[in-house]
């Protein structure tokens, strides 16, 4: 199996598909010089050597925010970024950004009632913790 170094990067941050991450592990079973190359990897990690890319990479500097996400699952993006978010969410496979798109589903799903509940207990637990000011006058 031909792998670059920056693939070995991302399998050690768990930052590829599943499906990717299980072939790296079937053939790091089977070949020690990938052994060896992945040690190294890991070695010039731990040193703080890294570049642009793999700050790019961990940074995920290219995921979408939450909010983007709800407007993707809500289909309210303009055409330009919902195609960046398929192309991000269904080729690149970000395992982040599939799994904050799963939560937003879960969340959308779930019934009126548990949404109700979790409201309540945001507001019961932030009862005396919010400082009681009266609202601004606007300037005259």
């Amino acid at each position: 199996m031909e792998l670059n170094n920056a693939e070995l990067e991302a399998f050690l941050h768990e930052a590829l598909p599943a499906e990717r991450m299980a072939e790296i592990e079937r053939a790091l079973r089977d070949d020690a010089g990938l052994v060896q190359r992945l040690a190294r990897v890991a070695a010039l990690i731990d040193s703080g050597a890294v570049s642009i890319g793999a700050v790019w990479r961990r940074e995920r500097l290219t995921c979408p925010t939450r909010d983007q996400l709800g407007g993707y699952l809500l289909g309210t993006l303009d055409p330009s970024r919902r195609e960046y978010l398929d192309w991000h969410l269904q080729l690149v496979g970000c395992p982040f950004c599939r799994a904050n798109l799963d939560d937003l589903r879960r969340q959308q799903s779930e019934s009126p009632e548990g949404g109700e509940t979790r409201r309540r207990k945001f507001f019961q637990t932030s009862v005396g913790r919010l400082p009681r000011t009266s609202p601004k006058k606007p300037p005259t």
